[in-house]
């Protein structure tokens, strides 16, 4: 157990960092994060550490994953419901553009630019054909656009993206088996049912200190997330459909979701997001340069060339729409989730793997980077006092503190 507890403590103080030097650049934290994962793995492995983070440790692997569902579910939960069935159009449009395009543009360069064979070359088109759900809805948390219209269509629009993403990854690679017709079947049977079944649950139950509506929840996205293992699926797509269908309900509550979200972006994500980063090697990358940036920058190139028309057709212009666009940009997620099934199923090599991870990594940071520093559309954010919801309850001191600044500015 003594090496459990000083592994636990090594990932948090890595997320501690990671924190801090996020307040100091300005930047989201998440991105941060995926960064300090990469360069603490290095520096451990410098130090002859053999596993470094020993990031494939089963409970690192099971945290991590459970961050991203239950951040998944979040950010489906976001979605306002009034606000998808008007901007469907949309979100169908872009999301499917923002798939199709790095899709086969990627898959092309790395046939016939870097060589691969015919199926690493599909693989190579699928990773880097995703948007980042994660990434995009922890980056819109921080600023607070995940509660504007603009912040919900970009969710919508990516999405659609990764829906591509998996369906292209099933089709290609998974063949499709009794498992997977159980899965959509009994999948779709439980999603339907849960608008009818947990606001009720919640009415009766919630409430309390025992916090009965985050085990609940927690019941229906693990076990739906099984489900979807045993499939061959991923766990992360069910649980985005789940926060969509609660959305209306549950995603209301702003109090539950509060305290979700103070569990999982705490405890859970810093170990997807340092994990994330953990998987890129600097050695393969400072050997073969030229090769990560064929695949970063036909996913940036394809992802342009495909989004801004179609970003620009729906009415978005200036820095609303080149934000738009480098947010669909972002991938993470189910990228380096096929990158893995590659590795793992034979279809690429560990290098081809560490190159595609990179580039994945690569293109979380790098246009999100720029859209927070550069395009960041001011006028769409929140004000400041929108923070808390009306009718939360704050701390005497904080109370006390806004009163004496209101009093200051007056």
């Amino acid at each position: 157990m003594l090496q459990v507890w000083f592994l636990a403590s090594l990932w948090v103080l890595c997320a501690v960092l990671a924190v801090a030097l996020a307040r100091w650049w300005k930047v989201s934290t998440a991105l941060v994060e995926i960064v300090v994962g990469i360069f603490a793995q290095w520096a451990l492995l410098r130090a002859h550490q053999p596993d470094g983070l020993a990031p494939a440790t089963p409970w690192v692997t099971w945290l991590a994953g459970a961050g991203a569902i239950v951040l998944t579910f979040l950010a489906g939960a976001e979605l306002d419901p009034d606000v998808f069935r008007a901007k469907w159009k949309e979100a169908l449009a872009v999301g499917m553009v923002g798939f199709l395009a790095p899709f086969l543009g990627c898959a092309a360069i790395a046939r016939y630019v870097l060589h691969w064979s015919v199926q690493s070359s599909w693989l190579a088109g699928v990773a880097l054909s995703t948007t980042s759900v994660a990434v995009v809805y922890a980056v819109l948390l921080e600023l607070g656009l995940n509660r504007t219209e603009f912040g919900k269509a970009i969710l919508a629009s990516c999405f659609v993206n990764d829906l591509g993403t998996v369906v292209a990854l099933g089709l290609l690679f998974a063949p499709f088996t009794y498992r997977t017709l159980i899965f959509v079947l009994a999948g779709a049977a439980v999603i339907a049912a849960l608008p009818r079944v947990v606001p009720p649950l919640f009415a009766r139950y919630g409430n309390h200190a025992s916090e009965m509506e985050v085990k609940l929840l927690a019941l229906v996205l693990f076990g739906l997330g099984a489900l979807a293992a045993w499939a061959g699926s991923e766990p992360v797509l069910p649980a985005y459909l789940v926060g969509m269908v609660l959305a209306g309900s549950v995603g209301r509550d702003h109090q539950f979701i509060r305290r979700l979200r103070t569990l999982t972006l705490g405890l859970l994500t810093p170990f997807y997001f340092l994990r994330a980063g953990s998987f890129v090697s600097l050695p393969a990358l400072i050997g073969g340069p030229l090769i990560f940036l064929a695949l970063f920058g036909g996913k940036m190139v394809s992802k342009l060339a495909g989004l801004v028309p179609a970003v620009r057709r729906h009415g978005y212009r200036s820095r609303e729409g080149l934000y738009y666009v480098l947010m669909m940009s972002t991938g993470l997620t189910f990228g380096t989730i096929s990158s893995l099934y590659g590795l793992s199923h034979g279809l690429i090599t560990r290098a081809q793997y560490s190159f595609l991870v990179a580039a994945v990594i690569g293109s979380a940071v790098v246009p999100t980077l720029i859209a927070n520093a550069w395009v960041l559309p001011h006028h769409l954010l929140p004000e400041a006092e929108d923070e808390l919801e009306e009718g939360e309850d704050l701390l005497p001191a904080a109370r006390n503190g806004r009163m004496r600044q209101a009093g200051a500015k007056e």
